[in-house]
């Protein structure tokens, strides 16, 4: 289902999103998925990342030393509008989300201040080490994640949550639309948060219909009005958002030291972000600093990650050794590649 956007989301009732399925993926939002992951050229649900030739992956492979990216956080745009402008939307479990191919057309013409479309494009990869991170794509292991929120009955309401390596953020999203007290939102590359993210947030919250809570029968949203209503000020909702850029261990710093308040998560959710084993240290700490000492870790990722050497057994291997956290394996997903969510807490929480 495509529309574009001009202005923003109609608020009439009439014309808002479905309130059922918003955070369960019933069998046909599944089938859909799981034939998307297959078109790996597609933005949405792809399976693997892609690095490159034989050669560009070796010598990618090969740098250890991690980029300490400087992190940025990103104003809220005070034109809701403009956010959306020339956006096409689509929709998967009830949440709006922009087309990432759209994106792409419009980073390359000349929207992408980071260049990592371009650079994505003429390497022919989905992971550069240091420079693109994979946020461009919603990778299919996001929409396991949706689900089990819904089967495990995992409750946000007045819960602090982060988003880490959030991408389209509708993990974050998620948990905003069931009732969460403040959500924040992390991503590698800027250009990702400024042209994905962020229009994902607005489009999610601009409608007044977008009832909170989850389950039902996971019919998709409904399209607004061809020429929908302006956004006349800022949801609510939307105050409770902030989002950032760059790499973890430099985000969490400015967090930590920042003057504005800021309390541990209560909750941080990430998908498909233990690829790379050269990034399980800065991941391990961060979660370290930033989770509150009662809080959860929800973390979903593929068994193995061929080609990069990442997987969810490996960097249970790696958190065991750390004796930091406790960890469970809460759900195993064994259609196409084997998917894993991975439920971890500090072993002297409660």
């Amino acid at each position: 289902m495509d529309f574009r956007f001009n202005f923003s989301i109609d608020e009439n009732e009439n014309n808002e999103p479905d309130a059922h399925g918003k955070t369960d993926l019933q069998p046909q939002d599944k089938q859909e998925s799981t034939e998307k992951s297959k078109q790996t050229a597609g933005p949405v649900a792809d399976s693997s990342p892609r690095l490159g030739t034989d050669k560009q992956r070796d010598e990618t492979l090969s740098e250890k030393k991690f980029c300490f990216k400087a992190a940025k956080e990103h104003d809220i745009p005070e034109d809701l509008n403009k956010t959306l402008e020339n956006k096409v939307m689509e929709t998967a479990s009830g949440l709006y989300y922009v087309n990432m191919s759209v994106v792409e057309m419009t980073c390359l013409g000349g929207a992408d201040r980071e260049g990592i479309v371009s650079q994505s494009v003429s390497s022919r990869s989905d992971l550069i080490p240091g420079v693109y991170e994979g946020g461009l794509k919603i990778w299919e292991c996001t929409f396991d994640l949706i689900d089990y929120f819904s089967e495990a009955e995992i409750q946000f309401t007045n819960k602090t949550v982060l988003d880490l390596g959030c991408g389209a953020g509708l993990l974050g999203i998620v948990a905003l639309r069931s009732k969460a007290e403040k959500v924040h939102f992390q991503d590698y590359n800027s250009t990702v948060i400024d042209e994905i993210t962020v229009p994902n947030a607005v489009a999610n919250c601009i409608n007044k219909g977008n009832r909170t809570g989850s389950g039902g029968d996971g019919q998709t949203s409904k399209p607004p009005l061809k020429k929908p209503k302006k956004a006349e000020r800022l949801p609510d909702v939307l105050t409770k958002c902030r989002f950032f850029s760059g790499e973890w261990s430099e985000v969490s710093r400015l967090l930590l030291t920042s003057n504005k308040p800021f309390s541990k998560y209560d909750i941080i959710l990430t998908s498909e972000t233990i690829y790379n084993p050269d990034y399980y240290s800065a991941l391990h700490d961060t979660l370290a600093q930033l989770l509150d000492k009662n809080g959860r870790v929800y973390l979903a990722s593929k068994a193995h990650y061929f080609g990069v050497g990442g997987g969810i057994h490996l960097f249970e291997k790696f958190v065991v050794e750390r004796n930091v956290f406790r960890t469970s394996i809460v759900k195993t997903i064994d259609e196409g590649l084997q998917r894993c969510i991975m439920e971890m807490a500090f072993k002297d929480s409660s």
